[in-house]
C-alpha cells in the first residue's frame, strides 16, 4: 500500500474539521504537532485502516467547514485514517459536491434537471450567473436534479463554516436565489412537508396519512398516532414471523428493480456469516424524484421505526441511512429522530426492553447519481469510490463490508409498518394481485398540483394525473424519470402496476409521473437526459463510459442540425444503446436508452 504523503499541510480550520469528526491525533505519524514518538513505528494502523469508512464523512467534515478541500487537508485525513492519498484523492473527485480546489464559501447550485429545466431554469442560471460573477463571493454551479420538482425552479445555497449553513430558494426567481445566496441565515423558511401532500387530509392515505398530523420532531407525537406499534407486533411475532407476514403481503421493492422484499429478507437472514446488515438507501437522486424526502421530512421516526422491523427481522444490530447530500432538512429531522429514539431506548443496546440491540448511522451522499445502485452505495459507505460491483455475489451473501445485507428504500421500508399493524392479508387486499399496496407517485412538470400523490396500484395514469390538475396541451408523460420511458397523451388509461407498465412497453421505476405540454422542447429535454447520463456515469465499464458520450454526441447533431443524415444518427443511438443495454455492469447504463428509445418510438421526437 502506498502511504506517500506530500508536504502540504493543513489550515488549523481544516485540521479542526477532521479532528471533530475523528477525536485528537495520538502520534506524530498520525500528524500530532508534539514529537515525542519515534517515527519509525506506528501505532494503531490496522485499528486506522478499520476506520477506513470515515473517509466519506471526513471529506464532508473538510468541505463543509472550508468549502473546498486542500491537499494538505487530504493529507492530513488520509494520515489520520492510513488512507493512501492517491485513493483518498479518486474518491473525492467521484462527487460532485466536493472542490478539490479554492472556491468561495458559498455555492449555490441552480437545479438544470428536467422538472426545473421546463420551469425556466434555463433563464433562471442565466439571470444569476450574470448577477453573481467573479468577485461576487459566491460559485454558481448548475446542478442536477435537486429533489425539489414541486418547487420548481430551485436552488440550493450553502455556505461553509462552523456549523455549515445551508438554505433553499424555491420556487426560485433570480432575485430570491441571490438574496438566498448572500444570506443563507436570512433565507424565509422551506414550507412543511405536508406542503407538498396534495392529498393532505385524506383519511385513505396509508403511507403519507401522518405527514402534516404529527410533529416530526416529537417521538411523543409520533408514538400517540400509531408509532412503534408496528415494532411490538415485531417483537410478539419473532424474526421469521415478520419476514413470513411480508412475503404474504407481496411487498415488493419501490425503487424500480421490483423485487420481492420477504425473499430478499429470507436470504439475508438464513446466511450464517456473521455480522449482517442493514442500509437504507435514501439516495433518490433520479431526476423528478422527492418521495422519500417528504417521508424523511414529515413522519422522520416512521423510518426509524422501519429499519429497526427490518434489521430486527434479519438478524442485522447496524443499520446505514445513506442519504443525498442535497438533503439538509431531511438530514436535519433524521439525526434528531435517530438521536431522540435512541434516548428513548427505542435504538441502541436494549431495544423496547427486548434484549435486542440495534443503532443507526446516518452517512451523507456527496451528488453522485450511481450511489442508488445498491453496490455502489456500499463501496461509497466503505470509503471507497462509488462503483457498482459485479454481481455476483449478491448483497445478501456478501454486500457491505463483505458481509450478508439488506438494501431497502424509504418507501419500501415503511411500507412494513401497515403490514404489521394491518395484517399480510389486509396489505394485499389493497392494490392488484401482482402489484400489492398502494404506491408513492412524484408528480411534476406541466401540472397546476406537483407533489407526492398516493394511491392504490392499479389506478390508471389518467386518473393519478386528473387530481394533479395537467394544463392544456399535454404532449408526453415521463414514467420513471430519466431511467424511464415516455407515453403519450393518448394513453393514459395505462394501468400504474408494475406488470401494467411492462405490458406497455415502459415502467414505474422509482414513481416519477413527469408532464410535458407542447410548450416544452422534447429534443432539448432529450439532450439533457442524455448530459445528465454522461455527467453521472462513474466510468467503470467500457459500454457506459463510451456509449453515454456517444449517446450525446448524437443527440447534439440532431438538435442543432449539425450532422447531414438525421437516420443516419438515430441508427447510431440505437446501435449505442443496444451496446449499453447488454453490456453495462449495472442500471445505470443499462437504462440511459430508455427515455430517448421512447421518444422516437412513441412520439416521433426525431420525425
Amino acid at each position: 500500500m502506498d502511504l506517500h504523503f506530500g508536504d502540504s499541510k493543513p489550515t488549523d480550520e481544516e485540521r479542526a474539521a477532521v479532528d471533530a469528526l475523528l477525536g485528537p491525533p495520538e502520534s506524530s505519524w498520525e500528524g500530532a504537532d508534539r514529537c515525542d514518538t519515534d517515527l519509525r513505528w506506528a501505532r494503531g494502523g490496522c485499528e486506522a485502516r478499520d476506520r477506513r469508512d470515515l473517509l466519506l464523512p471526513g471529506l464532508h467534515a473538510v468541505n463543509d467547514r472550508v468549502g473546498w478541500i486542500s491537499e494538505g487537508a487530504l493529507n492530513y485525513l488520509c494520515r489520520r485514517l492510513t488512507v493512501p492519498p492517491a485513493e483518498a484523492y479518486g474518491v473525492a473527485t467521484f462527487y460532485a459536491t466536493f472542490s478539490l480546489r479554492p472556491r468561495p464559501a458559498t455555492v449555490l447550485h441552480v437545479c438544470t434537471d428536467l422538472a426545473c429545466a421546463a420551469a425556466g431554469a434555463g433563464d433562471l442560471c442565466a439571470g444569476v450567473e450574470a448577477r453573481l460573477g467573479p468577485g461576487s463571493g459566491v460559485a454558481v454551479e448548475r446542478s442536477p436534479c435537486l429533489g425539489l420538482c414541486e418547487r420548481a425552479p430551485a436552488a440550493l445555497a450553502v455556505r461553509a463554516g462552523d456549523p455549515v449553513r445551508t438554505a433553499v430558494s424555491a420556487p426560485a426567481t433570480v432575485e430570491a436565489a441571490v438574496r438566498t445566496a448572500g444570506a443563507p441565515d436570512a433565507a424565509p423558511p422551506e414550507p412543511p412537508a405536508v406542503a407538498a401532500v396534495p392529498q393532505a387530509g385524506d383519511p385513505s392515505l396509508t403511507l403519507l396519512g401522518r405527514v402534516g398530523v404529527v410533529d416530526p420532531a416529537s417521538l411523543d407525537d409520533y408514538r400517540a398516532h400509531g408509532g412503534y406499534a408496528a415494532l411490538r407486533r415485531a417483537f410478539a411475532l419473532g424474526p421469521a414471523g415478520v419476514i413470513r407476514e411480508v412475503t404474504d403481503s407481496g411487498l415488493v421493492g419501490r425503487g424500480g428493480a421490483a423485487f420481492p422484499t420477504g425473499r430478499k429478507w429470507q436470504a439475508t437472514a438464513s446466511r450464517p456469516d456473521r455480522p449482517h446488515y442493514l442500509v437504507c438507501n435514501a439516495d433518490e437522486s433520479e431526476p423528478g424524484t422527492f418521495k422519500d424526502r417528504v417521508i424523511m421530512e414529515g413522519d422522520p421516526y416512521a423510518l426509524v421505526e422501519a429499519m429497526t422491523i427490518a434489521a430486527y427481522a434479519t438478524g442485522a444490530h447496524t443499520g446505514y441511512l445513506y442519504l443525498r447530500g442535497e438533503y439538509p432538512r431531511a438530514l436535519h429531522r433524521m439525526r434528531h429522530a435517530v438521536d431522540r429514539a435512541r434516548a428513548r431506548g427505542l435504538l441502541g443496546d436494549d431495544v423496547l426492553g427486548q434484549g435486542y440491540a440495534f443503532d443507526i448511522e446516518i452517512r451523507r451522499g456527496a451528488g453522485a447519481y450511481v450511489c442508488g445502485e445498491e453496490t455502489a452505495l456500499f463501496n461509497s459507505i466503505e470509503g471507497y469510490r462509488g462503483e457498482p460491483r459485479s454481481k455476483p455475489p449478491f448483497p445478501v451473501e456478501k454486500g457491505l463490508f463483505g458481509k450478508p445485507t439488506v438494501e431497502n428504500n424509504v418507501e419500501t421500508l415503511v411500507n412494513v409498518l401497515p403490514i404489521l399493524t394491518r395484517g399480510a392479508p389486509a396489505y394485499a387486499a389493497t392494490g392488484t394481485p401482482g402489484s400489492t399496496g398502494t404506491k408513492l407517485f412524484c408528480v411534476s412538470g406541466s401540472v397546476e398540483r406537483p407533489g407526492v400523490y398516493e394511491v392504490p396500484f392499479g389506478t390508471t395514469l389518467g386518473a393519478l394525473l386528473e387530481p394533479a390538475g395537467v394544463r392544456e396541451g399535454l404532449r408526453a408523460v415521463l414514467l420513471g424519470g430519466a431511467a424511464g420511458g415516455f407515453v403519450r397523451a393518448d394513453e393514459l388509461d395505462i394501468p400504474l402496476t408494475f406488470e401494467g407498465t411492462r405490458e406497455a412497453g415502459t415502467t414505474l421505476g422509482s414513481g416519477v409521473v413527469m408532464a410535458f405540454d407542447d410548450t416544452v422542447p422534447l429534443p432539448r429535454l432529450l439532450l439533457r437526459i442524455a448530459r445528465f447520463f454522461r455527467d453521472e456515469s462513474c466510468g467503470q465499464c467500457v459500454p457506459c463510459r463510451v456509449g453515454t458520450v456517444r449517446q450525446e454526441e448524437a443527440l447534439h447533431r440532431i438538435v442543432e442540425r449539425t450532422g447531414a443524415d438525421a437516420a443516419g444518427d438515430i441508427a447510431l443511438l440505437r446501435e449505442v444503446g443496444r451496446a449499453m443495454r447488454d453490456a453495462s455492469i449495472c442500471g445505470l447504463g443499462q437504462t440511459a436508452w430508455n427515455a430517448v428509445e421512447s421518444a422516437i418510438d412513441r412520439l416521433g421526437a426525431y420525425a
